[in-house]
């Protein structure tokens, strides 16, 4: 018996971290716009659960590997595409298994695909036209409030603990939920990393919320202004928004993308590091 148990201790960690590493799976649930199919890639941690559950919130380049998405148009239940599990990016799968490693369902939304957008926009879009059928305001957060009650719904999920993390558009989306929501908001705490937070990207300029928020911002992004989500975390302090600020110097937009040009800035490796484990310290703290 003492050798089974050494070498169950030894085994045990290893069948979770494969788990954690496995493909995600594809599953597929409507927005709460009552009318679109939205395509999600799930990590799964080990074990039955429930499990406390995250919604992970793509950016305004979409959920895939930007190798592939120029040649990605619509995604959706039975329509071949070459963008799919097995082409997500780097910093999705990053985040999808770091989160299911610690025991946690993580959902990643596409919400371009479905709309015949997956190929994703470039910097500097936000005022192309065709980016207002997915748009951060009115489009997107119904994606994230759908993914809420499809975790919900499923009986390897805490109803009680499910958490909603967003990148830039998605941090912009992840901010509009909870003031679309206000002290009714169903996700337990918020991460919004990089998040746009001028007047086109937010549906007003404070967030007033009972729900715990923590904005990861950079100080030298070069595609949104830090100050302006630091004046907005303000106001949202002053309304008595549970919301903590961490920016980090030296860093750039991205820096949690794991690729090697992001990583290439010293301060973008030290603010990735840091950042995942105020975010995984966060949502336990809540736990």
């Amino acid at each position: 018996m003492p050798a089974l148990n050494r070498l169950l201790a030894f085994a045990l960690p290893l069948l979770a971290s494969a788990a954690a590493a496995a493909a995600p799976e594809t599953v597929y649930f409507k927005s709460t716009d009552g009318a679109t199919e939205i395509v999600g890639y799930l990590f799964r941690p080990a074990g039955q659960g429930p499990h406390p559950a995250i919604v992970l919130l793509h950016g305004r380049g979409g959920p895939y590997s930007a190798n592939d998405n120029a040649t990605c148009t619509l995604v959706a239940r039975n329509v071949t595409s070459p963008c799919n599990a097995g082409t997500l990016s780097k910093r999705h799968v990053m985040w999808g298994e770091f989160w299911a490693g610690r025991g946690y369902l993580a959902l990643l939304p596409d919400s371009f695909g479905p709309r015949g957008k997956a190929h994703g926009f470039g910097r500097f879009t936000h005022d192309d036209p065709d980016r207002a059928s997915v748009n951060e305001l009115t489009v997107r957060p119904l994606d994230a409030e759908g993914a809420l009650a499809f975790l919900r719904a499923r009986r390897d999920a805490d109803p009680n603990h499910v958490f909603l993390q967003g990148w830039s558009n998605g941090g912009s989306t992840t901010l509009n939920v909870l003031i679309r929501q206000g002290a009714k908001a169903g996700f337990a705490a918020a991460l919004a990393f990089y998040p746009g937070c001028g007047i086109a990207a937010l549906l007003d300029n404070a967030v007033r919320t009972t729900t715990p928020i923590t904005m990861f911002l950079a100080s030298e992004d070069e595609e949104v202004s830090p100050t302006i989500c630091q004046h907005v975390a303000t106001r949202s302090i002053d309304a008595a928004t549970p919301l903590s600020v961490t920016l980090y110097a030296g860093a750039t937009h991205d820096f949690d993308d794991p690729g090697d040009k992001r990583q290439a800035v010293p301060a973008n490796v030290s603010a990735k590091a840091d950042a995942m484990a105020r975010a995984a310290a966060v949502v336990e703290g809540v736990k």
